[in-house]
């Protein structure tokens, strides 16, 4: 046990000084609470490799084209895709390169500890 208590003020008022603002570290939150839901991170991990629709992504994952539905605006929401009509269809994409950054970066860091 410490058995004294050193707090380096200039430090700490450096930190303080460089934290984002509530709104951007709640911003960030909502995007890791999404990366967080294995449906959805299924969804995020097909669309890095191609466009898709909701009825492909239901395929792909395994769940109901509803609840791919759902997914996805929650993923539209934080705005990590993104989808154009193409006719009667609407297809999916990653938002953009920070999303694949994102899923890639994950993804090594997991493989680190197998």
């Amino acid at each position: 046990m410490c058995e004294a208590t050193i707090v380096d003020a200039e430090a700490v008022a450096r930190m303080l000084a460089a934290q984002p603002s509530e709104e951007h570290v709640r911003s960030i939150a909502d995007i890791f609470a999404a990366l967080s839901d294995p449906t959805r991170l299924r969804i995020l991990v097909a669309l890095s490799r191609e466009d898709l629709c909701v009825c492909d992504l239901a395929a792909v994952t395994g769940v109901s084209s509803s609840a791919v539905s759902h997914q996805l605006r929650v993923l539209r929401d934080r705005r990590l895709v993104s989808f154009a009509r193409d006719g009667k269809r609407a297809v999916y994409s990653l938002a953009d390169e920070h999303v694949a950054s994102l899923l890639a970066q994950g993804s090594e860091h997991a493989g680190e500890r197998a």
